[in-house]
């Protein structure tokens, strides 16, 4: 199954109610949330009480938070505790990640690891199969907005041959002339910003990955 992962840091923050009803409305299960540390990468964005707020307004969503932080088991029982669904950290700011991983799912809740375009991805081959989720970066992380980088669709391809079967997120530069490139060689979280909370017509977006499942 192909699904959408809008990211909130695309959203509209004055209206974001508004648009959590309109992501409702077009069927999204899943929401994004950008964890950044201005330190990490270079731009600083949101914490656990948005995550406690949408949370509890908004039960049904699956929240899938991405620590970009170069310390994230110091907010991670945060995250937790505010309703995170699943946590995924980077595999750049971790000299053993397996510790941070095992604690996440002790919580009852999903691990993933994330690579930044950089990172070669066999760098996380003893880790997969702790992993419900690889997040591939397909920008350089910081900033929406970015083009797409075509290259980092071979370590999708890596990790299926390797036999890897949990999801495996796209996030950066994901837009409606990319997605079936990206799903065809085995990517099944399609994480969207600006394409999708700016698109004219965001069911029509739905649509598509829907046609494409």
């Amino acid at each position: 199954m192909i699904e959408i992962a809008p990211s909130m840091l695309a959203a509209d923050m004055l209206h974001l109610e508004d648009d959590l009803l309109d992501l409702r409305k077009n069927q999204i299960k899943t929401l994004h949330f950008d964890v950044m540390d201005a330190h990490f990468v270079p731009n600083l964005s949101f914490g656990p009480a948005l995550c406690k707020a949408v949370h509890g307004a908004f039960p049904e969503y699956f929240l899938d938070v991405h620590l970009m932080m170069d310390n994230p088991e110091k907010l991670l029982d945060s995250f937790i505790h505010a309703g995170a669904s699943s946590i995924t950290v980077h595999a750049e700011v971790l000299d053993d990640a397996k510790p941070i991983l095992s604690r996440i799912r002790a919580a009852g809740v999903q691990c993933g690891i994330s690579v930044k375009p950089g990172t070669d991805v066999t760098s996380i081959c003893e880790l997969l199969p702790m992993l419900d989720r690889v997040l591939i970066m397909t920008v350089e992380p910081g900033f929406g907005g970015q083009k797409f980088m075509e290259s980092q669709l071979e370590k999708i391809v890596w990790l299926r041959k390797r036999g890897y079967t949990g999801k495996i997120a796209v996030d950066g530069g994901v837009n409606m002339e990319n997605m079936e490139r990206i799903c065809s060689v085995g990517a099944d979280v399609l994480v969207m910003g600006t394409a999708f909370f700016k698109a004219d017509d965001r069911s029509a977006v739905v649509q598509k990955v829907k046609d494409m499942a």
